[in-house]
């Protein structure tokens, strides 16, 4: 009962963010900005949301396949297709549930495959870490390419549009609202739990100790080149995909592949924050492209458009997966770990 109370408090708490984010994007806007919204909505080019969607399978289906490369060497062959549906449905309870999607895919992938769950844990937090090394590179690249683009990005995000005074009343109060509600849910953790401070740091060191574990992985790994090749195929298709993006509006068909770069760098941010970036994926974009000098609605729908297209590959993949994964092993035993 304890558990799940602690499960409902912390999706409040990633759901609200996101409901507060969606408010703060679209506070400002006038009736001009929603017009001129609703003619760009309307004249889109929809049809290139199907090689979009199909780059972001393969994307997906790319990481299962590197997931795979990192279990092998733990001494469990898992079967490519069994990691694919166990990624979405990774996904799809990450939109829910926030971190939760990690553990379950390793759930429903050692059910139906014989690797013990820890085990695969440690693999996912090797993912996580070089999913971030390779952030900083497109961090790097996006500065290289663009000198001082992150300072722009900061200025633009607390700046209004207008170039008027930054709104530091409504800084503080964004960041007071976030840490608030940081502190509310360790003491609420620790109060259902019954936790000290003392085990709070306990916590914290075990999740250094399975880091530390997980980062070893790599050091077994046999096919690294493979790995390589893997990781970089899906960063691509992640960039194609922002890329592709800018022909969907007339009004942004101008840009090209710097703005792709400091898309996908800013808008990977977003989807840390919130669960499945919802709010916060759009502002950030939304913010990004207007110092590139494109109007505010606009720059905002742009944002939407990208993260429903996102989010639609994983609602429709992750219950696709949830049906799916019983059927495709129904002929092959379940063997428990």
């Amino acid at each position: 009962m304890k558990k799940k109370a602690l499960t409902i408090l912390q999706y409040i708490f990633f759901f609200g963010l996101g409901i507060f984010l969606v408010w703060w994007s679209i506070r400002d806007l006038d009736k001009n900005d929603i017009e001129k919204i609703k003619e760009s909505l309307k004249n889109a080019r929809y049809y290139l949301i199907f090689p979009v969607l199909a780059i972001l399978i393969i994307s997906h289906y790319i990481r299962a396949l590197r997931w795979k490369l990192l279990i092998e060497p733990l001494g469990y062959p898992v079967r490519g297709f069994n990691a694919f549906l166990a990624v979405m449905i990774g996904y799809l309870t990450n939109l829910a549930f926030p971190r939760l999607g990690e553990v379950v895919k390793c759930t429903a992938l050692a059910r139906y495959e014989k690797a013990p769950v820890d085990k695969l844990i440690g693999t996912v937090i090797l993912e996580r870490i070089i999913d971030t090394l390779c952030l900083l590179v497109i961090f790097g690249i996006t500065l290289a390419i663009q000198p001082g683009i992150y300072q722009q990005i900061i200025d633009t995000f607390f700046h209004s549009s207008g170039g008027q005074k930054a709104d530091k009343s409504s800084l503080l109060l964004f960041l007071v609202v976030i840490g608030a509600i940081v502190l509310i849910a360790v003491a609420a953790w620790m109060l259902i739990k019954k936790k000290s401070f003392k085990d709070l740091i306990q916590m914290i060191k075990k999740i250094i100790r399975s880091v530390w574990e997980g980062i070893t992985t790599i050091q077994h790994l046999k096919k690294r080149m493979k790995f390589l090749v893997f990781t970089i195929i899906i960063w691509i298709c992640y960039f194609s995909c922002g890329y592709i993006g800018f022909f969907a509006l007339r009004e942004t068909t101008q840009y090209g592949i710097r703005e792709a770069f400091t898309v996908l760098s800013a808008g990977s941010i977003g989807v840390i924050v919130t669960p499945g970036g919802i709010g916060a994926y759009p502002i950030i974009i939304e913010k990004t492209m207007q110092l590139y000098g494109l109007q505010k609605g606009i720059a905002l729908a742009f944002g939407w458009l990208l993260w429903l297209v996102q989010t639609l590959i994983l609602l429709a993949g992750g219950f696709f997966s949830f049906v799916a994964m019983p059927y495709y092993n129904k002929k092959r035993p379940v063997e428990k770990s």
